[in-house]
């Protein structure tokens, strides 16, 4: 079953240029994606960055899914 990021990521105007982040802090749901891409484990994200949790991290992976079922390539005219 999917993590419910809905709960736990926010997006407030003023706060990281809008980005979405994780509870209100400023750790922007790419940070975290930007970490694992570059091998970090969500242990070693939480042991780094011990306001978060491990279901923060599935959040952003959550979110992430979420978004790209939503998402479309548009092909640019040549």
């Amino acid at each position: 079953m999917m993590t419910d990021w809905r709960s736990i990521i926010t997006l407030e105007p003023g706060k990281r240029g809008g980005k979405p982040c994780i509870r209100g802090l400023r750790i922007s749901v790419q940070d975290v994606l930007g970490w694992l891409a570059a091998g970090m484990s969500a242990e070693d994200i939480v042991r780094e960055y011990p306001e978060l949790t491990k279901e923060d991290v599935l959040a952003c992976l959550a979110y992430a899914a979420d978004r790209e079922k939503h998402s479309a390539w548009v092909r640019a005219a040549a």
